[in-house]
């Protein structure tokens, strides 16, 4: 079908998606159409689960294997459910990307930053390897990479979450595609730099007249990059409008229903004479670097530097920072799961000079949530046995049937049905595998939980619920909390105190009233502004910046 130019770029008719041994009365996608014009961007809003992510994916015919897709997606006039398989692997990558919601599975661990992005380049028709090299480091500088010439020979292992996902981005933006897919890319990173990326993302749109397709269960987000939503429940799209229109005036209950889920309350009133659980003192984890063939260190990588706080029964202290501020390695630090120095008292106990024999018979007590579910989940265990394991680990003897019924009780907690229980992790959805990671931690009753990124993966609704479950648990059980997150709106319902780092060391820390309503440094300010403020017509960075990364030289990277 040839391409009307006055046609959308994207024409979606009555998609339909069913995957095998599942209900075929219930397939994951179910009549979607949509439309997408140049220069536009359509959200798809929705709970996990809904069929957001099955629907991208259905563009690019990325299905897993059995999965029948009918109906047509029509791109620039071409159908690409019917093209073959040669004619695709020519769109995907220059005239469609695809930005996932997990960079760790979907960027390969044995290359390096630069080998992938150039595979990128190459494979699409680049030649000059030294203009490769300029644009790699141009892309890696625009989406905020710091220092991107020094990182062009690590690995992802060796970045953090959020700078992994900037990588992604630099990647789906090298050839400067007509269709941007995005699937929750901001998930991952910190509130100012999802508001920088966002604004890049807008700025590049504008410039170039791309049409973006936006997955995300942030409705801050849509707010903000929008122009179109389209709301999406049970694999059907229940109500779709320009997003003025939709925030002012929805039409459908779920749709009333999402926007009005945000997490809300404040933290619970800590007793008076509350025990002290961690306590920890001047904690440092620094990293040496090494070079030359002796490999002699000639400094280290300050990731924690004199960090310090005390965290009583009932009291959730709020740790918030940039991404590669050092909120993860704290966490890890105090939970004796990395080296530090500095002493870290447990229960009225020292244990940062315990070994791992002496540390093991605390680990019932203290627990952790891992920001990345599906890295943390083993692939070749149930549910069931993913969230037993830790009470057949610490010993507590039970039959099958009660350690079943624990299971149950524990899913039902966190929002998952029972009868799920002896599906794999790949059978879930993003958030469900975050609620099974929950339900793993929460089934051994500890007295401290580290929460990295808990509710990162999880849509608006669900996270109010796993809000309120968590409130509820530790009025009920008096839990102690590390809550690592960049949300600061979770982290206002749910932190008594909070501690913001940057570059390792502590920038404010205080009540959470006092660091959210009166911020003291500047650092702190751009962090409440970027996550509570209105947004402005042109984003909270409005100016662009001085050199585009199609600008310039890399206009040429294409030539012989």
């Amino acid at each position: 079908m040839p391409f009307v130019p006055d046609a959308p770029l994207l024409d979606v008719r009555d998609l339909c998606v069913a995957f095998p041994q599942a209900d075929p009365a219930a397939p994951a996608v179910a009549g979607v159409s949509f439309t997408l014009e140049r220069g536009r961007t359509l959200a798809l809003v929705g709970e996990s689960g809904s069929g957001k992510s099955v629907t991208a994916l259905s563009i690019v015919r990325l299905l897993t294997s059995g999965a029948a897709a009918r109906g047509q997606i029509l791109f620039k006039g071409e159908d690409l459910l019917v093209s073959p398989e040669s004619r695709l692997r020519h769109i995907r990558g220059a005239d469609i990307t695809m930005v996932f919601q997990e960079p760790m599975t979907s960027l390969n661990p044995l290359h390096t930053v630069e080998r992938q992005i150039g595979e990128i380049l190459e494979l699409h028709g680049a030649r000059n390897g030294q203009k490769i090299r300029s644009r790699i480091v141009s892309l890696l500088e625009e989406v905020g990479i710091p220092d991107p010439a020094q990182r062009l020979g690590a690995y992802p292992h060796q970045l953090s979450g959020g700078q992994r996902q900037r990588v992604m981005i630099a990647m789906a933006l090298a050839n400067r595609p007509d269709l941007f897919i995005a699937d929750e890319p901001t998930t991952a990173l910190d509130v100012t730099v999802q508001a920088q990326i966002l604004d890049l993302l807008k700025a590049l749109q504008r410039r170039h007249g791309m049409a973006m397709l936006f997955i995300t269960h942030d409705l801050n987000i849509v707010r903000k990059i929008a122009d179109d939503v389209a709301v999406m429940q049970k694999g059907r799209i229940v109500e779709a409008a320009p997003v003025a229109d939709l925030f002012a005036a929805p039409r459908h209950p779920y749709t009333k229903a999402l926007l009005a889920a945000e997490p809300k309350g404040v933290a619970p009133a800590i007793e008076a004479g509350a025990p002290t659980v961690l306590e920890a003192r001047d904690i440092r984890v620094w990293f040496p670097i090494k070079r030359g063939v002796l490999r002699k260190t000639i400094g280290h990588v300050k990731a924690v530097d004199g960090v310090s706080f005390a965290v009583r029964q009932g009291e959730t202290i709020g740790i918030v920072g940039e991404s590669g501020s050092g909120k993860t390695t704290l966490g890890l630090a105090v939970l004796r799961l990395t080296r530090s120095k500095g002493a870290i008292v447990f229960l009225g106990r020292g244990i940062d000079g315990l070994g791992f024999r002496a540390m093991r018979k605390l680990r019932r007590d203290m627990q952790i949530v891992f920001q990345d579910p599906y890295g943390s989940l083993s692939p070749r265990l149930s549910v069931a046995d993913i969230v037993a394991e830790g009470l057949e680990v610490h010993g507590k003897r039970m039959s099958l049937g009660e350690r079943r019924e624990i299971v149950a009780r524990a899913m039902l907690d966190t929002g998952l049905d029972p009868a799920a229980m002896d599906r794999y992790p790949h059978e879930f959805s993003g958030g469900q595998r975050q609620r099974i990671a929950i339900a793993r931690a929460m089934v051994l009753e500890p007295k401290l939980v580290v929460l990295d990124e808990p509710t990162s993966a999880l849509d608006m609704s669900v996270q109010a619920q796993i809000v309120d479950l968590l409130r509820d648990l530790q009025a009920r059980r008096g839990l102690a909390y590390l809550f690592i997150s960049h949300d600061l709106r979770v982290v206002r319902a749910l932190a008594s105190e909070i501690i913001v780092m940057r570059g390792g060391k502590v920038v404010e820390a205080g009540p959470a009233a006092e660091v959210l309503g009166a911020p003291k440094s500047e650092y702190t300010r751009a962090l409440v502004s970027a996550a509570f403020d209105a947004p402005s017509p042109n984003g909270p960075f409005s100016s662009e910046p001085e050199r585009g990364i199609y600008g310039g030289e890399s206009d040429e990277l294409f030539g012989s």
